[in-house]
C-alpha cells in the first residue's frame, strides 16, 4: 500500500543497523536472518505512521517501531518452535536451520534488545512506552498459552477465541500505534482511542491469518497453506463449521481434529470442503468485515482530519482483502 511505503523504507534502514554485534555468530546470525526474512512489517509502520498523523517526529519514534519489530519476531521465533513450524515467510523457520536451542536462545536475546530501545527515551516518556510494552507482552504470552490449551480442548467457544486472537495478536497491533501517540504526545483519549482502532483491525487481521492459512495462494501466503489444521488448531474457520454442520459432519470434523497423518493432504481437502461447505468460511469472511467496521467506527471518536481518517479507513480495507 502507497500510505506505507516511506515508512516502511525507513524501517528497512533501520533495521539493518538494529543488530550491530557479530559475536557469537550462533546467538546473533539466527536474529539477523529472521529480520532479514523481510515481511509486512505492519506494526512497526503503524507506530511510524500514527506519530506521523498525530504531529509527532517520526524519526524520533522509529526506535519503540524497531522495539516491537524485534519484540514481533522474537514471539515468531519461539511460536514457530511450538507449532513445530517449517516455514516463515517462505524460508525455514529459525529452529529448522538451526536448532531448538538456537532459537530459543536467539528470541530471548532479541526480547532483550527490544527492550533496551526504549532507552533512547526522556525518562517519562520511557516509563510510558515500557509499561505499555510490558503489559502487552504479557498479554500475548498469556494469548500464546490460551492457543496451546486449545489444542486439547473440545469445549472451545468462539468468544474464547476471539480472546485468543486479541491477546495474542490484536494488543500488539493496537500498542504499536499508541506508542506512535505517546511518542508524538497525543492527548490521552487520542492514545486510547488509537489503540482500540488497532486493536480491533488486529482482529480482523488475524482472522485473515486464518483465513488464508487454510484458502490462501502458498506462492503469495509463505507459510504451509493447511498449517493450522495439521496442528489441529480450533480456529475460527473450525468452531463456526462446528456450529454450523449436521451432528454427523461435526462428529467428522472433530474427528479429523484428533489425527495427525504423515500424509495429510487428503485431511486438509476434507476439512476445507467442511469449512466451505459449512458456511464457515463465508461466516470467517463477514466477521472481518465486522472487525474492520468496528475499528473504524472508533476511528470516528479521534480527533484527527478527515484526510488522515479516510486514509487509515482506506489502510482497514487494504489489510480485509489481502492475499499474504
Amino acid at each position: 500500500m502507497e500510505l506505507l511505503k516511506v515508512y516502511q523504507q525507513t524501517l528497512a534502514e533501520r533495521l539493518q543497523t538494529v543488530v550491530n554485534k557479530e559475536e557469537p555468530s550462533q546467538l546473533y546470525d539466527p536474529i539477523k536472518y529472521i529480520i532479514g526474512l523481510g515481511g509486512k512489517r505492519l506494526r512497526p509502520t503503524l507506530t511510524l505512521l500514527t506519530a506521523d498523523f498525530f504531529g509527532g517526529n517520526v524519526e524520533k519514534a522509529t526506535h519503540a517501531a524497531l522495539a516491537v519489530e524485534l519484540f514481533h519476531n522474537f514471539s515468531l521465533i519461539h511460536d514457530d518452535i511450538m507449532d513445530n513450524a517449517p516455514l516463515r515467510r517462505g524460508k525455514e523457520t529459525v529452529h529448522e536451520k538451526w536448532d531448538v536451542n538456537t532459537g530459543i536462545l536467539s528470541g530471548d536475546a532479541m526480547l532483550i534488545l527490544a527492550y533496551r530501545l526504549f532507552e533512547a527515551y526522556e525518562p517519562p516518556m520511557f516509563q510510558e512506552l515500557a509499561k505499555l510494552f510490558s503489559k502487552t507482552a504479557i498479554e500475548v504470552c498469556e494469548g500464546q498459552q490460551y492457543d496451546v490449551d486449545f489444542e486439547i480442548r473440545d469445549d472451545v467457544t468462539i468468544a474464547e477465541y476471539i480472546r485468543m486472537i486479541d491477546y495474542k495478536t490484536a494488543v500488539l497491533v493496537g500498542a504499536a500505534m499508541k506508542m506512535g501517540a505517546i511518542v508524538a504526545e497525543a492527548s490521552q483519549e487520542c492514545q486510547e482511542g488509537i489503540y482500540e482502532f488497532g486493536r480491533n483491525l488486529g482482529i480482523a487481521f488475524q482472522l485473515q491469518d486464518d483465513y488464508l492459512d487454510a484458502f490462501g495462494d502458498p506462492k503469495n501466503f509463505g507459510k504451509q497453506v493447511g498449517g493450522d489444521i495439521i496442528a489441529n488448531k480450533k480456529t475460527f474457520l473450525y468452531l463456526k463449521a462446528l456450529e454450523k454442520s449436521s451432528a454427523s459432519v461435526s462428529s467428522s470434523l472433530r474427528n479429523l481434529f484428533s489425527i495427525s497423518p504423515k500424509d495429510p493432504s487428503e485431511k486438509i481437502q476434507t476439512v476445507k470442503k467442511i469449512y466451505n461447505d459449512s458456511g464457515a468460511s463465508q461466516a470467517t469472511l463477514k466477521e472481518i468485515e465486522h472487525y474492520t467496521e468496528k475499528a473504524n467506527s472508533v476511528l470516528e471518536t479521534i480527533a484527527l482530519s478527515n484526510e488522515k481518517k479516510e486514509k487509515l479507513r482506506e489502510f482497514g480495507a487494504w489489510l480485509m482483502k489481502r492475499s499474504v
